[in-house]
């Protein structure tokens, strides 16, 4: 069960604070983004708003003054003087706009993935049909562990990231079915990565598999014990994780943006 430091949900119409309400499963949209230090910093805030506001457009639930609201709610819930290493998700439906706050996890590199036969409901967008996923991951310790969506032998993508998979030097992600998250986007333009489908029985032939997203940032996996797969080497998580850390230096204060 998720432990939330701030929980709370507004009235899209006129902000007005009502009973909290997760969202979870309903018809909308969120993203989770990760704030840190202080005064708070988020990586990405810019993109993460804007791939937001996309989807909204797409659900048909999208209202010129949504951005407006969305920065407004933040800044009346981040506080200037506290240190943050934390998670905040912004969650939205036709009525509602819900913003939370939990702990971010401090991820293990004895990392690994459990593979379970599921692709989410509309998988190109980051929507709220979420239910299967939360039921998996509520049995998981997601510092050690994570699930890895599967159809047809192929995987996708976990629970809460992105995936890259390492074979002679080269970096390579499923072509479709999956959603294309920001930090995703971001390594996108620091190295090539080619699309290819990610066959389960060929996964031997991969020295690597990194997770990639704003909970995870760049997490090493150790090992998946259905099909016995282990990792060869940590090279390219190292070269990741070098270039993340850089760009994390490089974020503006949070306030800039409010």
């Amino acid at each position: 069960m998720v432990k939330y430091l701030l929980k709370k949900s507004y009235l899209r119409k006129d902000l007005k604070q009502v009973s909290f309400n997760d969202l979870w499963n309903d018809n909308g949209v969120f993203t989770t983004m990760w704030i840190y230090g202080r005064p708070a910093k988020i990586i990405f805030f810019k993109l993460h708003i804007d791939n937001l506001i996309k989807s909204l457009k797409v659900y048909k639930i999208y209202k010129k003054n949504i951005k407006t609201q969305i920065l407004k709610l933040i800044n009346i819930n981040i506080k200037k003087n506290k240190k943050y290493n934390h998670l905040l998700r912004v969650a939205i439906n036709k009525k509602l706009i819900t913003i939370s706050l939990r702990n971010k996890v401090k991820v293990n590199r004895n990392f690994n993935l459990k593979l379970i036969n599921y692709k989410r409901v509309r998988p190109e967008y980051k929507n709220l049909k979420y239910k299967t996923i939360l039921k998996h991951l509520s049995k998981l310790n997601t510092a050690t562990s994570d699930i890895a969506l599967c159809v047809g032998g192929k995987i996708l993508e976990t629970g809460t990231s992105n995936l890259l998979f390492i074979s002679n030097n080269k970096f390579f992600s499923p072509i479709e079915s999956f959603y294309r998250g920001t930090n995703l986007k971001f390594f996108e333009k620091k190295i090539k990565i080619i699309k290819k489908d990610i066959i389960l029985k060929q996964l031997k032939n991969y020295d690597e598999i990194i997770l990639i997203g704003s909970g995870k940032g760049v997490t090493t996996v150790k090992d998946i014990d259905e099909i016995k797969w282990k990792r060869k080497s940590y090279k390219f998580f190292k070269k990741l994780s070098l270039i993340y850390k850089r760009e994390i230096k490089k974020q503006k204060n949070i306030n800039k943006f409010l």
